[in-house]
């Protein structure tokens, strides 16, 4: 896969989830993704921008415009050094939240993306990568 664009933002503070936001739609309007995939990421990447600054106390965003045989797409990834997540297949299952939230966050962040990948370890933080292709 190359990356033929990248750019990485803090999420320190809530304003931060908007930069995030902006970024997404810029990236994906750049990959030439409709405006139903384009939605699809932001909402993803926005909910994933949520959960970095709330649960995980701030983090990294990086997102890539990349290309992978022809096809073009964006990759975003979430990093935080926060708590982690103890029990990653129940933090996926619809209806689960260790906030107030209706517990749709990560389960729907998933079902909006056509790739996703989450690796959390207690006390060392967690990392979700989504990738949106084209077409």
């Amino acid at each position: 896969m190359q990356t033929l664009q990248s750019k990485e933002i803090p999420v320190r503070v809530e304003e931060d989830t908007v930069r995030v936001r902006q970024g997404a739609r810029v990236a994906a309007t750049e990959a030439g993704l409709s405006l139903v995939d384009q939605t699809k990421l932001v909402t993803a990447a926005s909910e994933l921008a949520r959960n970095t600054l709330i649960y995980g106390g701030g983090g990294l965003a990086r997102i890539d415009v990349v290309e992978f045989i022809g096809r073009k797409g964006v990759r975003i990834s979430f990093e935080d050094q926060g708590p982690g997540i103890a029990d990653v297949d129940l933090a996926l299952q619809d209806g689960f939240s260790t906030g107030t939230g209706l517990g749709l966050g990560l389960s729907g962040a998933k079902r909006l993306c056509n790739e996703f990948e989450l690796k959390s370890e207690p006390g060392k933080g967690t990392t979700v990568v989504i990738t949106r292709w084209r077409g």
